[in-house]
């Protein structure tokens, strides 16, 4: 699937580990929440973009190819 060459390297990182990368590189990065709209509504991380994971391929072109993403 051509998707997953947009998504590598994969780092699996927990939310402290996230916040330690950001603060040190300063780097921009793409927030996307991959849960159900509910979900989302409910709460979500500010800056973060509502991309249903069952949608997730078909939305690629919505992502910025020069700045890493992470993916909740």
């Amino acid at each position: 699937m051509r998707w997953k060459q947009f998504l590598t390297p994969v780092t699996s990182l927990d939310s402290t580990k996230m916040q330690e990368m950001l603060d040190k590189t300063g780097e921009e990065v793409q927030l996307v929440d991959v849960r159900q709209p509910s979900e989302y509504r409910s709460s979500h991380i500010p800056g973060a973009q509502l991309i249903p994971l069952p949608t997730l391929t078909k939305s690629l072109d919505q992502l910025d190819r020069d700045k890493p993403v992470v993916v909740y």
